[in-house]
C-alpha cells in the first residue's frame, strides 16, 4: 500500500512539474517528452515519406506553387507574431510544404513543421482561403504540441510514469505516425481539435487570409463526406454542424488578427 502510494505521489509530481501552456490559447497541456527529439524524429519520418515510391510529389505545378506560397505565408505570420510577444524562436521551425498526388481528401502536419497536401482535397479548398483553412488547422496542431501531448499521455497511462523515458526514444513519432509502413494519421482528441480550429483560424488571419472562409470550407467537406462517403481528412477531423457552430463562435476572435 505504502508502494502505491509513493508511487500515485510521484506521478502526480511529475505530472505538476510537466506542464505546458499552449501558445494563444493559454491550456495547460502535460508535457512529458522531449519536444525537439520529436521534432527530429518527424524530419527523419517526413524525408522517408516523401522518398517512398509510392509517395508522388508534384513540385512544380500552379498549384503546387500555391501550397507553399500559402503556407510559407502562415509560417512567417506565426514566427512574427511569436517573436514580438516573448516566445522567442522556438516556433521557427524548419518548415516544408509539399503537394502529393492523392485522391484522398487529405493533409497534415507533422511536428516541427512537416506539412503534406493531398491533391485530393484542393476541388473543397477551392480557394487560397480555403487552403489556409486547412493549412492553419493542421499546422495549430504542430504549434500546440499536440503529438507530444499525446505521446506523453500514453507513457503516462501504459505504465503509470514508470516508462515515461521511454516515450522520448527514437520510436515515438514512428508509433503515433505508423511511419515504416504505411503512413498513418494521428488521431487527435475532441479538446485537441477544436483548439487546432480556434488556432488555425487566428493563424490564417494573421497571414492576411480571411477566417469567415472557414464556415464554407468546412460546410462543403460535410457535403464531400455525405456524397462520397467519409473522407480521410474527416475521420481524424470530425466535421459537423456543432463544429461548424463552434467556429462561427470564434470568428470575432479571429477577425481581431486580420488585415486585408
Amino acid at each position: 500500500m505504502k508502494q502505491l502510494k509513493f508511487l500515485f505521489t510521484t506521478i502526480a509530481i511529475l505530472v505538476l512539474a510537466a506542464c505546458a501552456t499552449v501558445p494563444l490559447t493559454g491550456r495547460k497541456k502535460l508535457s512529458l517528452v522531449d519536444e525537439a527529439s520529436i521534432q527530429t524524429e518527424a524530419a527523419t519520418a517526413y524525408k522517408q515519406f516523401l522518398s517512398d515510391p509510392k509517395t508522388k510529389v508534384i513540385a512544380n505545378s500552379t498549384d503546387a506553387q500555391r501550397v507553399k506560397r500559402v503556407g510559407t505565408a502562415i509560417a512567417g505570420a506565426i514566427s512574427r507574431y511569436m517573436q514580438a510577444n516573448g516566445y522567442g524562436t522556438q516556433y521557427n521551425y524548419n518548415w516544408e510544404f509539399n503537394l502529393v498526388e492523392s485522391k484522398d481528401i487529405n493533409a497534415w502536419c507533422m511536428p516541427g513543421g512537416k506539412v503534406a497536401v493531398y491533391t485530393g482535397i484542393l476541388p473543397v479548398t477551392q480557394s487560397d482561403a480555403g487552403l489556409a483553412t486547412v493549412m492553419g488547422h493542421e499546422i495549430a496542431h504542430a504549434i500546440a504540441g499536440h503529438s507530444s501531448e499525446r505521446a506523453s499521455q500514453t507513457a503516462l497511462a501504459q505504465a503509470g510514469g514508470s516508462v515515461i523515458g521511454a516515450a522520448t526514444g527514437s520510436q515515438t513519432v514512428a508509433q503515433l505516425y505508423g511511419v515504416g509502413g504505411q503512413l498513418t494519421l494521428l488521431k487527435y482528441g475532441r479538446n485537441q481539435e477544436s483548439e487546432a480550429d480556434r488556432l488555425g483560424l487566428i493563424f490564417m488571419a494573421m497571414a492576411g487570409y480571411d477566417p469567415q472562409a472557414a464556415v464554407s470550407f468546412w460546410q462543403r467537406m460535410a457535403t464531400a463526406s455525405q456524397n462520397g462517403g467519409t473522407p480521410e481528412f474527416l475521420s481524424t477531423h470530425p466535421s459537423d454542424a456543432t463544429r461548424i457552430a463552434d467556429i462561427q463562435k470564434r470568428l470575432p476572435e479571429a477577425m481581431k488578427y486580420y488585415k486585408k
